[in-house]
């Protein structure tokens, strides 16, 4: 448990529970109940609209997890470490909170996301009056100075972090398709000149070392030929007109933004699976070990991904034939499949192809609707279809609304898309290999399920939320849709932090696990 807890932490604890074969700290929100009577801020926007709250008030110890990547869930190899962090993204969150963000914050939250437009401003374009002259007085010899090996080291560290240090990130198709990005960056370089026929020689040669496992072997042949690389551009620059005279930090500029790609790939490299079979499972060890319920099992409730790993557990369990220690689930505004309806997370289907998704390696959801939210709040209101996607009208407070949209939302690694988007594909969702299918085991489950579904909510549909209820045992299933005509409306996140969540839904919740809750 964190001793000095960051002040955005507004749990009574914050534990940290770390996760087998990684450097993730998963952060736990605790709220104890009465002694004697997507992220955490979701679930705690205020004390008046507070779920982890009332459940605490009910008599339910209360864990809130932030799976890696999300709110204060950190890398670290100790607590000094974590703890550092912890109130770094805390200050983060509440300087963006308050509108006090400064450059250095805007980068923090932004999490370097590689920009194709932001980094050519950083090139050759912005080289000051005086170098390009002093360059033009030297064009009549066609030469510049070279630091050869500096080159030679950048072109080699690049092509053996594609064969080596991403092979445990990168499929063998994707390590193709990426190297072929790079090299196509290259060619457009040297297309005009008479280097091309050599680079492509190199290239080849090059692409056949990436496409085979890092042994001792490669390593030098990969130099050899980044060396060689350097040399043809080199000769070849002595030699052609003098639009290459820049050439080499063109190539400097075109290799640091490759590079750039490369570490985000590697610092968000997780998906749904690595959710399911990792963070989830250390969570509930954890929680297990703390609160020692009397059966040994836990009561869980998953709004949005969070019930679609719920489902997803409930079909792994059923498929080894496993005891998923959970006496009872409660699940919001969930599916697996999303075929059948018209949620709006369509929108991630242009990022389901491999290629994109290498393109744009992740996507800062936080950022972006941080950016957003004056256009959606204020007028001219042009992007104030968001706040439809996250309540319905009237439902949040104008000031709770602000809070989650500028907190809640974190950035998302392009292989997290990629696997969800399967959930909008026939079958719907499946694993990382794309040979299992978690809706085909659902019905296999023992466990008793509340599934509750917003009649506004475009994001999950209730339509989608019945395709995954139909297909659980209906004696254990309840299935029960917020919201009516001529009444009050529930969107996506109005069924835990909407204004009337805490008389109309809150109270159908704890009804239900009440029957199932065997805590000393």
């Amino acid at each position: 448990m964190v001793a000095d807890k960051p002040s955005i932490c507004t749990a009574d604890e914050l534990h940290y529970v770390s996760v087998a074969n990684s450097d993730w700290r998963l952060a736990l929100w605790r709220y104890n109940p009465p002694p004697q009577g997507t992220n955490a801020i979701g679930y705690d926007l205020s004390p008046t609209s507070s779920f982890a709250r009332y459940m605490s008030s009910q008599g339910f110890d209360t864990w809130i997890l932030e799976v890696r990547g999300a709110g204060l869930s950190v890398r670290g190899s100790n607590l000094k470490e974590v703890e550092q962090s912890a109130h770094e993204i805390s200050e983060q969150m509440e300087a963006v909170a308050e509108g006090t963000t400064g450059e250095a914050v805007r980068k923090s939250t932004v999490d370097g996301v590689y920009s194709a437009e932001q980094q050519r401003t950083d090139g050759p374009d912005t080289l000051t009056d005086s170098r390009i002259s002093s360059v033009e007085e030297e064009a009549t010899r066609l030469a510049i100075v070279w630091d050869e090996s500096k080159l030679v080291t950048k072109f080699t560290e690049t092509f053996m972090r594609l064969s080596e240090s991403l092979s445990g990130f990168l499929s063998e198709s994707q390590t193709k398709i990426i190297s072929a990005k790079l090299f196509d960056q290259l060619s457009k370089l040297l297309e005009d000149s008479q280097l091309s026929e050599r680079f492509n020689e190199i290239r080849v040669k090059l692409s056949s070392l990436l496409e085979t496992r890092q042994n001792s072997g490669i390593a030098s042949q990969i130099r050899d030929l980044s060396e060689r690389l350097v040399n043809t551009i080199e000769e070849g620059q002595r030699s052609v007109s003098p639009q290459l005279f820049d050439l080499q930090e063109r190539l400097f500029s075109t290799i640091d933004d490759f590079q750039k790609q490369l570490d985000l790939i590697v610092k968000y490299d997780w998906d749904f699976d690595h959710y399911l079979e990792e963070d989830v499972p250390a969570a509930m060890e954890y929680i297990n070990t703390q609160s020692k319920p009397k059966d040994g099992k836990l009561l869980a409730i998953g709004h949005s991904m969070g019930g679609i790993l719920l489902y997803a557990m409930l079909s792994k369990c059923g498929y080894e034939g496993k005891e998923c220690r959970l006496a009872a689930i409660v699940t919001l505004a969930s599916s697996l499949d999303y075929t059948s309806s018209k949620s709006t997370l369509k929108l991630l289907l242009p990022l389901a192809d491999p290629a994109q998704a290498l393109n744009v390696p992740v996507v800062p959801l936080g950022a972006l609707l941080s950016a957003a939210y004056p256009l959606s709040s204020s007028s001219p209101y042009v992007f104030s279809w968001l706040n439809d996607l996250i309540s319905a009208e009237d439902m949040m407070h104008p000031e709770l609304l602000k809070k989650l949209v500028l907190n809640n939302f974190c950035t998302i690694p392009a292989k997290l898309i990629l696997q969800l988007t399967t959930a909008f594909r026939e079958g719907g969702l499946c694993d990382r290999s794309g040979k299992f299918f978690y809706k085909d085991h659902l019905h296999k489950g023992n466990v008793p399920i509340l599934a509750i579904a917003g009649d506004r909510d475009l994001i999950c549909p209730p339509d989608a939320v019945e395709e995954t209820v139909k297909l659980l045992p209906k004696n254990l299933v309840t299935y029960k849709v917020f919201g009516e005509p001529g009444g009050a409306h529930y969107a996506h996140y109005d069924l835990v932090g909407g204004r009337l969540a805490v008389e109309q839904v809150y109270p159908c919740i704890v009804e239900f696990l009440s029957h199932y809750d065997s805590t000393p």
